[in-house]
């Protein structure tokens, strides 16, 4: 299947389902929590989707621009996993979820080192 738009990257579909995840999650987070470590995730987790869509529409006149966003959402999905850490040391997580979104983002951090890779 040819590649026509960012929407076509099953890492980006993946991070998107992910960011809307982490978006609910965070809502039931603390009052204080919301423009803090809740604002930082759903930041976050918006980043890798917004960098893939940034760097596809970049590749169109170089392949390394698209590298180096590639490079920006694979820095936003390690740093997913940090928060997803706090948010559960804290109490803000169940062990369930925790779960379910860290390793969702650990298999879109596995992807995006492949599309990284592939664009050589």
């Amino acid at each position: 299947m040819a590649i026509s738009s960012y929407r076509d990257l099953k890492v980006y579909e993946k991070g998107y389902a992910l960011s809307l995840r982490v978006h609910r999650l965070t809502l039931g987070f603390p009052r204080f929590e919301q423009y803090e470590l809740a604002r930082q995730m759903r930041t976050a987790s918006k980043s890798v989707c917004a960098n893939l869509a940034e760097g596809f529409g970049k590749s169109k006149v170089s392949k390394s621009e698209f590298r180096r966003y590639v490079q920006v959402a694979l820095g936003s999905a390690e740093e997913m996993q940090a928060w997803l850490e706090y948010s559960f040391d804290l109490g803000y997580m169940n062990e369930a979820d925790f779960k379910e979104v860290t390793e969702g983002y650990q298999e879109v951090c596995r992807m995006l080192q492949g599309l990284h890779a592939s664009w050589s």
